[in-house]
C-alpha cells in the first residue's frame, strides 16, 4: 500500500468526496493508505504543502494562485466547491447590508479564501474596505460559526448546512453569493507538480478514488448522511439538506474536474480587489493539469 499524507481544512462539508473514498474503501481498492490531516487555519494547509509535509491537498484555490506568483510549483489537479454554498449569515441585529456600516466581517485568511469574496459582495452593496467595515480572519467556517455566536464577529460566510443551523437559530442571511456569482472556485484539489511527476502511478491512484468517490456521492444520499454524521457531528437532517444542495446546484463536480470558469471569476475578482495587475493577466487554465485526472478516467473505462 503506497502512503499519502493527504490535508483538508477544519471538519466542514468541502471534506465530502474525500471522506466518503476513506469510508467506501474507495482509496484501499486503488493500492493505498490514505491519512486524512485536518488543519483549521486555511493557511497552515498551504503551507505544509509547499514544503512537502503533505503530498496532496483539498485546499483554498487562490493560495494556488498566491504560489504561482511567487515561483512555486503548486498546481490544481482536481475541483471540490466549484459553486459556492455559502450564505453571508449576519448577527440577530442585522437586517440589510446598510446594518453593517461600521460592523466586524469574519474572514478564512485576510490574504486568500473568502475575503475576495466578501469584499467583492459588499462592494457590489455600497461597503468598502476598509473605509465602511472591518474585516479579522478568524479561521474557516466553524470558526466563524463560533465567534458569529459569541458576538466577536458581527457577520460572515456560512457554507451549508451552517447556514441553515444559523438561520434557523434566528440569524439573518443578507445574501446568497451564488446568485451573484454562478461560478467561483472556492476550494481545489492541489499538489507539488514536482511530488506529482515523481510519483505518477500513486498520484493517478489517487485521482481514480478521487472520481469515484464523486460518482458515489451524487447516488448515495443515505451514506452521505452516515459519513457526514460521524465526521462533522451534523445532525442527520442537516447532513440530507446539505446532500440535497450540493447535488442540485453541483457544487462538487461530477466529473471531479476543476471548472475553468469558476477559477477565472476568482482571478479577475482577486485581481481588482487585491490591486495585483499581473494576475488579471492570468488565464485559469494555466493553473490546472488535468493530465492525472485524464489518465484516471481512461484506466478507470478500459477496466
Amino acid at each position: 500500500m503506497k502512503k499519502i499524507r493527504l490535508g483538508a481544512i477544519s471538519r466542514n462539508y468541502f471534506n465530502m468526496p474525500i471522506w466518503v473514498a476513506a469510508h467506501a474503501g474507495l482509496f484501499e481498492q486503488e493500492g493505498l493508505d490514505v491519512s486524512i490531516e485536518l488543519y483549521e487555519p486555511i493557511d497552515e494547509v498551504w503551507t505544509r504543502l509547499q514544503d512537502g509535509r503533505l503530498d496532496i491537498a483539498l485546499g483554498v484555490t487562490e493560495h494556488i494562485i498566491l504560489d504561482s506568483e511567487s515561483g512555486g510549483h503548486l498546481e490544481i489537479i482536481g475541483g471540490n466547491v466549484n459553486r459556492l454554498p455559502f450564505s453571508l449569515i449576519a448577527g440577530k441585529d442585522i437586517h440589510s447590508f446598510s446594518d453593517m456600516k461600521g460592523r466586524t466581517i469574519g474572514v478564512s485568511s485576510v490574504q486568500a479564501g473568502s475575503s475576495s469574496l466578501v469584499m467583492k459582495i459588499m462592494e457590489s452593496h455600497g461597503l468598502h474596505y476598509p473605509a465602511d467595515y472591518n474585516i479579522v480572519a478568524v479561521g474557516p467556517i466553524l470558526g466563524r460559526w463560533e465567534k458569529l455566536q459569541s458576538g466577536e464577529i458581527d457577520a460572515g460566510l456560512q457554507g451549508a448546512p451552517l447556514n441553515y443551523i444559523a438561520q434557523d437559530l434566528g440569524f439573518n442571511s443578507l445574501c446568497e453569493p451564488r446568485d451573484e456569482f454562478p461560478w467561483f472556485q472556492f476550494t481545489s484539489l492541489n499538489v507539488d507538480s514536482r511530488w506529482a511527476q515523481a510519483n505518477h502511478s500513486t498520484t493517478v491512484a489517487f485521482m481514480k478514488a478521487f472520481i469515484r468517490a464523486h460518482e458515489w456521492f451524487y447516488r448515495n444520499k443515505q451514506g452521505c448522511q452516515t459519513i457526514a454524521m460521524q465526521e462533522s457531528g451534523i445532525s442527520a437532517e442537516y447532513a440530507d439538506r446539505a446532500w440535497d444542495e450540493y447535488t442540485q446546484a453541483e457544487i462538487f463536480p461530477r466529473n471531479a474536474e476543476a471548472n475553468p470558469d469558476s477559477i477565472q471569476t476568482l482571478i479577475d475578482i482577486s485581481a481588482l480587489l487585491r490591486h495585483v495587475p499581473k494576475r488579471a493577466q492570468a488565464r485559469a487554465k494555466s493553473y490546472i493539469n488535468n493530465i492525472y485526472l485524464d489518465q484516471a478516467r481512461q484506466e478507470l473505462d478500459a477496466a
